[in-house]
């Protein structure tokens, strides 16, 4: 009896060991899930952060001076200390031996807007300053350049902020996105999407507007694109997910990889109607993308982030309304100076008209892509004619007896004091020689 029972005992220690082995098991298994999915997920995060900006110092690596013609002037650079330079930026306003500090012991410094006016009457600089180098939350500083220098207006709360001349109307529309609101929505960091929602604002008379729902075209190609990104059984699949995606040992990091993108992707399109200012279209969207048991709380969840978000300090009592189409870009390229109309809805462009001479735009960033490593490295120079907006930014770009894709694409990031004619900055059609690396 005393063996039977010793038998007995040892039979269930084994089986005991054997049970706690089995739930070490599935812990083991859940664990891994996790952190394969967040590697996947910090693959694409490290990708999404490896997309660098176009910053005129980082870390203490970058510098520009210029005077403005108002006898301001702009510097950008490292932070120096007894002549060494630290890997911190710093940017100042000075004039007749007075400074005014914008940033000191910065990560990032970036002269967006140089010269242009962005509705306020006066020419500005806009500098984009990230003081930690996280990227989700870039404030947007503008001054003005007339003496003495000022701040007018601070936006808080996108990862990137580009001013331009979309319509090449004359008016300058600034294009920013509502990171720093969606960063760790849904346990989704910022660098996981594919692009935060995008806002589009103007400035008139000093204040600032939301115009993002007279560019539906925008919105409209980004909603197609998202909606390629995930098929009918990627769809079919999320819809009877429980929409959180809590984590289940039965699926494998590949399904709820796919899961997570066919998330993020719809998510995205929510996102484009409701900042386009279409929120019918993003609650009807939402009901036919999302788990139907989970869409009251991710509607709700969504209003709250869009409500407190970088609009919340927007004037969206009214809009103002669409510009006209038409403007003058002043032809530099030739000695005699002449002006074409632009219209985007075709024709040809008048160029009979001779004008007085425009002041050629001047550059502040021009970055060209280093040659493929697989192809012939790039001739020593290549003539690049460009037509660059009210606002410094390219508009278009070719390569004069020759094609140079990559620096074509790269001509988007490129940032220049505009052009200007009788003290006011305009568009205009110019040549510049571009250097190769050696």
């Amino acid at each position: 009896m005393k063996r039977l029972f010793e038998a007995a005992m040892r039979w269930f220690r084994v089986a005991k060991i054997a049970m706690h082995l089995d739930w070490l098991k599935s812990q083991v298994k859940q664990l891994s899930l996790v952190l394969l999915t967040a590697c996947l997920l910090a693959q694409i995060a490290f990708r999404a952060e490896g997309q660098t900006q176009d910053i005129t110092c980082q870390a203490g690596r970058g510098e520009y001076t210029f005077q403005f013609s108002s006898g301001t002037t702009v510097s950008v650079g490292p932070v120096r200390n007894g002549g060494f330079a630290e890997r911190a930026c710093a940017a100042s306003l000075t004039w007749k031996g007075n400074e005014l500090p914008i940033a000191t012991d910065v990560d990032q410094v970036g002269i967006d807007v140089l010269g242009a006016d962005l509705g306020f009457g006066k020419p500005v600089v806009a500098i984009q300053v990230d003081q930690s180098g996280a990227g989700s939350n870039r404030a947007y500083q503008i001054y003005s350049l007339l003496k003495p220098p000022y701040l007018l207006y601070t936006i808080k709360g996108a990862h990137s902020y580009r001013a331009a001349d979309t319509d090449l109307d004359g008016h300058v529309e600034i294009w920013a996105d509502d990171a720093a609101a969606v960063d760790g929505f849904e346990r989704l960091p910022v660098a996981d999407l594919d692009s935060p929602p995008t806002v589009v604002f103007r400035f008139e008379k000093g204040r600032l507007f939301d115009v993002s729902s007279q560019f539906l075209a925008f919105y409209d190609a980004q909603i197609t694109r998202l909606r390629s990104q995930f098929t009918a059984d990627d769809l079919s699949r999320f819809k009877r997910s429980d929409g959180k995606l809590s984590v289940d040992i039965h699926q494998s990091a590949e399904e709820l990889h796919r899961l997570i993108r066919t998330k993020i992707s719809i998510l995205e399109i929510i996102w484009a109607y409701l900042y386009s200012g279409r929120e019918q279209q993003a609650w009807a969207s939402l009901n036919e993308l999302w788990p139907a048991k989970d869409v009251e709380r991710i509607r709700a969840a969504i209003s709250a982030t869009h409500q407190r978000g970088i609009l919340s300090g927007v004037d969206q009592t009214r809009h103002p309304a669409p510009r006209k189409h038409f403007m003058k870009i002043y032809d530099a390229v030739d000695t005699a100076v002449i002006v074409s109309s632009y219209n985007p809805a075709g024709g040809a462009p008048d160029s009979s008209q001779a004008e007085p001479p425009v002041i050629q735009p001047k550059s502040i960033l021009l970055r060209r892509p280093p040659p493929s490593p697989d192809g012939p490295g790039p001739p020593t120079n290549e003539m690049v004619e460009l037509v660059v907006d009210v606002a410094g930014k390219v508009h278009s770009a070719k390569i004069i007896n020759g094609s140079d894709k990559p620096l074509i694409e790269a001509t988007a990031g490129w940032h220049f004091i505009p052009a200007f004619r009788d003290g006011r900055p305009v568009a205009c059609r110019f040549r510049i020689s571009v250097g190769a690396y050696k």
